[in-house]
Formats: structure tokens, C-alpha cells, sequence
């Protein structure tokens, strides 16, 4: 318990650090979101006048005067009641408006492609660690080269042959735009088909990693005591591997896949811009190229938060699975 409590409150020290950061940064920057705005609208004709300025102002908190203390309890109590402000880029929705409509794009895109390249990856790298010089070991290279292909250049060599050439995908978009959104089949199946290549990208860019990563503590176990130990027990060679030695090896994968399950939110920027993928990643993009503070808040605090979350999983689960970790902490 006292583990747990300790985890706890660390946790909740590293979220206000992050919160009082993502209050902070944006305040240093060049420029305010007011001015921004105001420019697009005299940009599209739009006449700005005192009042509108105003009201901008009151709007998007520009050329706040306050103090910062008062700014900054502002902000805490805007952030309890879940106002992240209006996104200059999307105005006039509001911030959570802009995060929720993308979110969900970015989890079933990045989230299922990056459960299918950890379990692909770490299952093989079991398999080709248990019996190290084979040809399998020798063909670890092979997947490895994928992850240091940039993923842009990755995504277009997909789009060119799965999309151009051979016609089995769209290249581009979330879903047929003739469909309306919603829990109905046609709409469902048009998100997949969309969906598979830049999956697919991920899935490859990422599947090396997790494969070698395996495959390197599984050699280093076999040469544990324990293993040792139950291959003079006589047990069979099954039970060793799954029991004995993937076991062990997996610790430090399970820490990598919590983590990149927590950076599942801030979305594959590249990917998403290649294949005009509606997800998070598109939309923070847009909010760094228009200067879009509150927007850029928004999704940093939603990142901040879910690799805390995932560190934090992390962290108990190593005290279920390997009591070590509780003495010593």
C-alpha cells in the first residue's frame, strides 16, 4: 500500500508540473492568438473594430493584463471545469470541440496499429531470441531497416503501389465523404479500407523495433540460472520458453508498449499529413502552423497526461508482476 501511495503522489506532482508548464510555455511565445485572428478576418475582408477587439480579447484571452498568479488560477479553474478555450484555427469551436472530433481517428488509426506491430514484433522476437544464429536471427536485419526508413517515404511507396498502381485502397482521407459518419457498416468498412495503409506504414515502421528489442533479452535470459535450472529439471521445451524465459523478457517490452500506448494521442504527424488522415496529429500540425496556443495547449495537455497514465500503469504493474520493485522503490 504504501508503494501504491508513494507512486501515487509522485504522479500527481509530475501532473501539476506539466500543467503549470503547459500554462507557461505558450506565454513566452512571440505574438498572442487575438492578433492572429483578427488578421485572418481582415485577410477575408472583415472590418476589426475596438469593440470586436474586445470581445476577441475576452474571447481567446489575448493581451490578458492580469497578473500571472491570477492568470494562473484562472486557467486551474477553466481547466477543472474542462474550458481549454477556442482554437483560432477552428473558430469559433472550442478546443475540447476540435480534440474530441479527432480523438477517436487517432486512437482506433495508432492504437490498433501500434498493439499489432507490439504483439507481431515481440511474439516473433521470442520465437527468433529461443534460438539464436538460425536463419530466422539472420533475418532480423530485414526488419530492422524498415524502422530506420522514414516514415514519410515509407507511407508514399505504399500509397504508390497498394493505391495508384494496384488499386486496392484509397490514398487519401478518413472515410468516403458520400457516407455519413456513424455505427453503421458501410461507414465502418469505408473507415478500414481508408485506415489500412497508413496502419499499415506504422505497423511496419515500428514492428523492427519491438522485434529486436525481444529477441536481445531473450538471449540474455537463456543464460539465467533459472532456465538453466528448469532445463535440468527436464521440463519441457514449451514450458521453459513461455514460462521461464518469455516471461522474464518481456518485462521491458510491457514498460515500452505502456508508454507507446500513451503517446498513442499525439497521433503520427507524418503519417496523418501524408495520407490526410482527419486524426490529432493533423490538427496540431495546423495549430503550429497558425500559432494556435490554446489549441497547442490542449493537445499538449492530453499527450502529458497520457504518458503520465501509461508510466503510471507501468509502475503498478511492475509491483504486481515482480515484487523486486516494491522493496526497492
Amino acid at each position: 500500500m504504501n508503494y501504491v501511495l508513494r507512486k501515487l503522489l509522485f504522479y500527481a506532482v509530475a501532473v501539476w508540473a506539466a500543467i503549470t508548464l503547459n500554462f507557461a510555455i505558450p506565454r513566452l511565445l512571440p505574438g498572442n492568438p487575438v492578433d492572429i485572428l483578427l488578421n485572418k478576418l481582415q485577410a477575408r475582408g472583415g472590418t476589426v473594430t475596438p469593440e470586436s477587439r474586445a470581445a476577441f480579447v475576452a474571447l481567446l484571452g489575448g493581451d490578458n493584463k492580469d497578473p500571472l498568479l491570477v492568470q494562473y488560477w484562472d486557467y486551474l479553474v477553466n481547466l477543472v471545469h474542462g474550458d481549454l478555450g477556442a482554437s483560432v484555427t477552428y473558430f469559433p469551436a472550442p478546443v475540447t470541440e476540435v480534440i474530441s472530433t479527432s480523438m477517436p481517428w487517432t486512437i482506433a488509426l495508432v492504437g490498433i496499429a501500434t498493439v499489432i506491430a507490439a504483439v507481431l514484433g515481440v511474439g516473433l522476437g521470442a520465437i527468433v531470441g529461443w534460438k539464436p544464429g538460425t536463419w530466422l536471427d539472420s533475418a532480423v536485419p530485414a526488419t530492422t531497416i524498415l524502422a530506420a526508413v522514414p516514415y514519410f517515404w515509407l507511407a508514399l511507396v505504399l500509397v504508390y503501389f497498394l493505391a495508384r498502381v494496384l488499386g486496392w485502397f484509397p490514398s487519401q482521407g478518413g472515410y468516403d465523404v458520400v457516407l455519413n459518419p456513424g455505427f453503421n457498416a458501410p461507414f465502418i468498412e469505408s473507415a478500414i479500407r481508408y485506415g489500412f495503409v497508413p496502419a499499415l506504414t506504422i505497423v511496419l515502421a515500428s514492428v523492427g523495433g519491438w522485434l529486436l528489442g525481444m529477441r536481445n533479452m531473450m538471449v540474455s535470459t537463456l543464460s539465467e540460472d533459472y532456465v538453466l535450472t528448469a532445463r535440468a529439471k527436464g521440463l519441457p521445451e514449451r514450458t521453459i520458453l513461455r514460462n521461464y524465459a518469455a516471461r522474464n523478457a518481456v518485462l521491458p517490452s510491457i514498460a515500452g508498449f505502456a508508454i507507446s500506448l500513451g503517446f498513442v494521442v499525439s497521433g503520427s504527424v507524418v503519417t496523418e499529413q501524408v495520407f490526410s488522415y482527419p486524426g490529432i496529429g493533423s490538427k496540431l500540425l495546423s495549430a503550429v502552423q497558425n500559432n494556435d496556443y490554446a489549441l497547442m495547449q490542449g493537445i499538449f495537455l492530453y499527450i502529458t497526461l497520457a504518458v503520465l497514465g501509461a508510466n503510471l500503469v507501468v509502475d503498478l504493474l511492475y509491483g504486481l508482476i515482480d515484487p523486486r520493485t516494491r522493496a526497492n522503490a
